[in-house]
Order: C-alpha cells, then structure tokens, then sequence
C-alpha cells in the first residue's frame, strides 16, 4: 500500500517492519508537514463481521486510552483512524534502536547503563499504571532508546485498560515467551506487577546478554512456569532477583524497585527493604495447569519484527486486573436472577445505599432478601481505587475480624426484621470461588436455624460481599447457604460484563 493515503492527510512512504500485531510504516503528516510513524493493526481473518466491528471499537477505546498518557518515556500517539475495516495509528517517530538490537549489537550492558535504562522504563510504567493502563508486552524490542538519549517505551498496541476486556482478549493470551510473568502464563489477567516482572526479564537480557529463560517456545514457557529464573551477576542480581518473583505479591512495589534502580545507576547500594534482599522465588499456587500452556506451546505461532505471540487461552470472559471505573452494583443482577434468588415472579425494585464501607445494593421482599456491597480499606477513598494487593489485603483482614465476632446483632428492617436481634456466626469457610477466592458463613437464630449466609469474595482489585437471608420457613440451611453462593457467582458474572 506504499503512497496510500490516510484520511486525506498521512501519506504511507513505506514499510518500517511488521509481526503479529500488525506493520509499521514510515509516513507523512501532510496537515503539519512532519515524518511520523503509522501502526497498521491486523485483525484475525476468521472473524465474522460483527465480531470484527467489535474488535475494531475495542482497538479504538484502547488506543483512546494511551492516548491520555503524557510522559517522555512512553511514545506519543498522535491519532487514531479506522479506515480499510482495520485501525491505524498514528505515533511520533523515533530514531535510534531499540534494546534488544544494541545487545546484539555490544554484548551485556553496563551495570549503571542498565540501571539507567531500567529506572526510566518503570518510571513510564508507573505513569500507565496509575492511569490505569497495564502495557503487557515489556520486552528488549520495547524498550527503544533514541538517537537523542531519550528511553522510550514503545508498543502500547496490546495494552489493557484496567476493568476493561482488550482486542487481543477473545480466548487468546498475547506476548513474548520468556517475557510473560508466571501468573499471565498460567491464566491470570495479571497487573502492574506483572509488568514489573517483565521489565525484570528485560533488564536481565541487558545486563547478561541472554535471557533468563532461553530456548525453543515450549521449553521457555515450561520453565517459566516450573523453574527459577538464574541469577544475574553484579549490583544488579538481588535487585532483579526480587522482581522476578514468581509470586506477584512477594515482588517489590515499583516505588521501591525505581528508588532502587535509580541509586544503582548512580554506582550506589540499592537499598532493598528488609524482606526483598534474599527473595528466592517460588512455585505459585495452582501449578497443575502448566500442562495446558505447555501442550498449547506446540499452537504457538511466533511472528518476527513487531508484536509477539498468541497462545489459546482456556475459557473465555477472564476478569479484568482492575476495576477501576465506577460500576452501577445495582445491574450486576439481572431482574430475572433476582426473581429466580427470591424465588419470585416479579423482582423487586432495588434499593441503592452507602456507608463507611462502600456502596451497596439490596433487593428485598417480605421475609427475604438479596444484599450487595462492594468494600474499601479506610485508606481509600472508593473502592475503585483498591488495587489487587490492598484488595486481598482487606479480604484478610475482614475474615479476621469475622473470626473474632461470633455473637452478634442484625436487623433487615425491608424484609420485616426491624429491631436488633441477636445471632450466632457459624464456621467461617474458605471458598475457592467466585473470583480469586474468600470466606463463607452463616448466622442462626436462638433456634439454631440458619437465617443469613454471606459470601466474601476478591475478583482483581475489588472485595465484593454477598448476602441472602430469609425469615421463611421453607429453605433448609443447605438451600440458603446455595443461594448465597448462587448469589455470589451471579454478581462475579455481572461484574464480566459490566467490564
């Protein structure tokens, strides 16, 4: 397509490389009189129309999003077109070469150069981050450094915004083998974190000249998966040691890894808080499905220049990181759900609230009832702002708390309790779903008959609590405690698809 033209102003000179995401071209903003480089992205030739309009609205939301980001190390989006049914966007063009091809180039880094490098790619991150944004794709071949001196983190085509679904999302998992954390190999949507460990990996290719995890597709993956990275040598090894944690909650927090990086590249002793000098990473829960990525490796297909890979993805609808935009709780059920939780032909109309905790919703008929509330810590000032870490932070301190309260008081005054009662908790219960896990109990009258059973649960970065009580006669304990976890995966649901 080279002299094609853009909306009747971007002139395509030629080709700059291409992948799986797409091509980059060389091209000319006609309007400004200035080079700039255009990213074409593809879309899979199996999907049906109305999937691909989809698809095409979602690349378009997502680069409306990078667009918002503001930082000298993270390139420039300049526009964004929809035009030959695809995406096209339009960057700042950057001259110099990127990461990867200066170590083929000179070997390993120095240690400062590295650092330096380091320290100003997660300075970029973190900027994402906190708008958000998660990159996904940190490796050698985005991290570009310019003619000018400037680090630049390129290559936001596959990010996600965090609470939302992303282009590359329909069953396929997308990056570049031995740059993907654990957690996302084994089907996680991953965070910041996440991110973090991909820098990590990034930086040690850099410093050593190799990658951590080196070899044919399947073998990167399996020992991504089942082994500890080497360690790198020099100032940098502990450091990087600690960002490649297998588990995302052991690894230090970006504040604390870029004040290190930071005095490592001025020749200093990095500092690591006590608990992060001697990480030794290790297996993750929920190991036993590493058989389905390394049997998926085979269906891998790797793409050269631009872009990374895509891997089949068990089960679809994944959970977002992060919840991050406000969401109406009181549409997470539907009418008909609440009639079939209530047992009643017409569902009654919801009653929205609020207190110290966070929002929350009820539905409620004679004798019955159905209560949401999405929590916060009394740190943050909403619940959107929770991210995964305070989350399961608050969801162990709420069973805590549970633990040390085994006689209480309740009252329900929509269903007709309207003076405090007296109840006794039951055992608290793990659960292993909805969402990342939680804790289930009940609370019984002075008869000993269960009449409430609440369902605590983590999905990304929110803590969502779930009730169902009723003062009828008819459900036994079993059917009440069923409704209660019937309830609770309904609002997990709703949550995918408010996202």
């Amino acid at each position: 397509m080279s002299g094609g033209r853009l909306a009747n102003r971007y002139a395509l000179l030629r080709p700059l490389g291409s992948g799986g995401m797409g091509r980059v071209w060389l091209a000319r903003d006609e309007m400004l009189d200035r080079e700039v480089a255009v990213k074409e992205l593809t879309l899979p030739e199996h999907l049906a129309p109305r999937e691909r309009h989809e698809a095409v609205t979602r690349a378009v939301r997502e680069a409306q999003a990078t667009a918002q980001l503001r930082h000298p190390g993270i390139v420039a989006l300049h526009d964004v077109i929809v035009e030959h049914d695809r995406p096209w966007l339009v960057m700042e063009l950057l001259r110099g070469r990127d990461l990867g091809a200066l170590v083929a180039a000179q070997g390993p880094l120095p240690p400062a150069q590295v650092a330096r490098i380091g320290a100003e790619t997660l300075d970029a991150l973190s900027a994402a981050h906190a708008r958000g944004l998660q990159h996904r794709d940190v490796k050698p071949g985005n991290v570009f450094l310019t003619d000018s001196g400037r680090v630049v983190l390129t290559d936001f085509g596959i990010a996600r915004q965090e609470g939302q679904a992303t282009l590359t999302e329909q069953g396929l998992m997308i990056g570049s083998p031995g740059f993907i954390a654990p957690e996302r190999l084994e089907g996680h949507p991953g965070g910041p974190a996440s991110d973090l460990w991909s820098l990590a990996a990034t930086l040690f290719l850099a410093a050593e000249g190799s990658p951590v995890y080196d070899g044919p597709v399947a073998e990167r993956i399996k020992n991504t998966l089942t082994r500890p990275p080497r360690p790198a040598r020099g100032p940098l090894g502990l450091l990087l040691a600690a960002m490649l944690a297998r588990d995302p909650a052991a690894r230090p927090d970006a504040a604390t890894a870029l004040h290190a990086l930071r005095r490592l590249a001025a020749g200093q002793n990095p500092e690591l808080p006590r608990g992060h000098d001697a990480t030794v990473p290790t297996r993750r829960k929920g190991g036993s499905r590493v058989w389905i990525w390394i049997a998926a490796a085979a269906a891998v297909l790797l793409v050269a220049g631009v872009g990374g890979f895509f891997l089949l993805r068990p089960g679809e609808n994944a959970p977002p990181s992060a919840y991050n935009v406000p969401l109406d709780l009181c549409k997470l059920l539907t009418p008909e759900e609440v009639g079939t939780l209530l047992d009643t032909r017409q569902a009654p109309a919801v009653k929205p609230s609020a207190d110290e905790v966070g929002p929350k919703c009820g539905w409620t008929t004679p004798g019955a009832g159905v209560g949401l509330q999405v929590q916060k810590d009394s740190d943050t000032p909403d619940p959107w702002r929770m991210t995964p870490v305070t989350a399961g932070r608050l969801l162990t301190n709420q069973e805590r708390y549970w633990n040390r309260s085994e006689k209480l008081q309740w009252t329900w005054p929509e269903i007709g309790v309207k003076q405090s009662l007296p109840a006794n908790r039951g055992a608290i219960r793990k659960v292993t779903a909805p969402g990342e896990g939680g804790f289930a109990f009940e609370l019984s009258g002075k008869t000993g008959r269960i009449h409430s059973s609440f369902v605590l649960f983590r999905t990304a970065n929110l803590v969502v609590q779930v009730e169902y009580t009723t003062i009828n006669n008819k459900p036994t304990d079993v059917e009440i405690r069923n409704t209660a976890q019937k309830a609770a995966q309904l609002v997990e649901q709703g949550l995918r698809r408010a996202s």
